[in-house]
């Protein structure tokens, strides 16, 4: 059944009405992204959702990205985004896969039992800040946990500014406790493992159970999988809500600001270093390697620091050689197209 929406319930924003002519305004309609399957897209219009059959003339997108549409709902244009998460696609291939666009939050979610990973923490915060998209982190199951003000100070270490909460998914109090993210015309995302509760932590704000939860399993106690794909929930007074797949896999690409900014502190060690290049390993006079003799810097977070620059550099080497080689290919294939047709011709 189709429910209607005004646009700023689909989390529309002035950002987009300024890259409208007067024409296309009068002309045209505007639709949001919420789901990508595999032959189509889904487009949620203000009256109606419709179905865009993926084909080689449209650009790629993904949940979350605004369209324009004729009177006959075809596809015109894709808008500029005002933000992009992406990762390293899952697999030994190299490729860059979009996860959400056109995202005002970022909820990062840990559960405070074994989930509990700081370094898996700053790899999102890094996602977070390359999209220059406010991250706030949400530290779930406090019934499960004896010391969630120890661990939520930790992650307040991370980042003295960054705002980090404690909930328990269980209880109603959780949806105030996100709430003031929350608002008509703001979209919010969810990412996180595999059951630390993102859906349940949406069912509390939508008021509803829409998003498949599930328990803990006993032998571990970790969350079992459920959601399975990237979903869109629209709220006429609670903005809209994305929630993403638990990420087995999280590898960064394109994403050196990211990484650079989410570790400001070691960036502003290294330039009192005593070499421009330091490697932070053994050189000496290094500031990075005398902050953590001190105690000043934790020897666990330069250490991901390094294997994530390390990890995007390799990705973003990977992917330009697989661009140049397809380059390459399409002119060689394009010198064959134009030598068998002047052999035909008799040229």
């Amino acid at each position: 059944m189709n429910q209607n929406y005004s646009l700023r319930q689909l989390g529309w924003q002035p950002y987009y009405q300024q890259q409208l002519s007067l024409e296309e305004y009068e002309q045209l309609n505007c639709a949001r992204i919420t789901a990508h399957h595999r032959s189509e897209y889904v487009a949620q219009l203000e009256t109606k959702k419709i179905a865009l059959p993926i084909n080689k003339n449209l650009p790629a997108m993904t949940v979350g990205d605004w369209v324009l549409l004729d009177l006959d709902n075809h596809f015109v244009r894709q808008l500029d985004r005002h933000s992009l998460f992406s990762r390293k696609g899952a697999g030994s291939q190299i490729k860059q896969q979009h996860i959400s666009a056109n995202i005002d939050t970022l909820f990062i979610v840990s559960s405070l039992n074994q989930d509990f990973n700081l370094s898996r923490l700053e790899r999102y915060l890094a996602l977070a800040h390359d999209a220059e998209v406010e991250p706030v982190v949400v530290l779930t199951k406090t019934d499960l946990c004896q010391d969630a003000k120890d661990k939520a100070e930790q992650v307040q270490v991370l980042d003295p500014l960054l705002r980090v909460l404690t909930v328990n998914g269980l209880l109603e109090q959780a949806a105030d406790t996100l709430s003031p993210w929350c608002k008509t015309g703001k979209t919010v995302s969810f990412v996180g493992s595999s059951g630390v509760g993102k859906s349940t932590l949406i069912n509390r704000l939508l008021g509803q159970e829409i998003a498949l939860t599930s328990g803990i399993r006993e032998d571990d106690d970790k969350g079992k999988h459920t959601t399975t794909a990237r979903a869109l929930f629209i709220s006429k007074n609670k903005g809209v809500i994305i929630d993403t797949p638990g990420m087995r896999e999280l590898q960064l690409i394109g994403c050196e600001e990211g990484i650079q900014n989410t570790f400001a502190d070691i960036e502003a060690l290294a330039k009192r270093c005593r070499f421009n290049d330091c490697h932070h390993v053994d050189e000496p006079n290094c500031a990075v390697l005398q902050a953590i003799e001190n105690q000043a810097l934790d020897s666990r977070r330069l250490n991901n620091y390094q294997k994530l620059l390390r990890e995007q550099a390799y990705n973003n080497a990977s992917l330009k050689q697989q661009k140049d080689k397809g380059k390459q290919l399409s002119k060689m294939y394009k010198r064959v197209l134009n030598e068998s047709v002047n052999i035909k011709r008799g040229y």
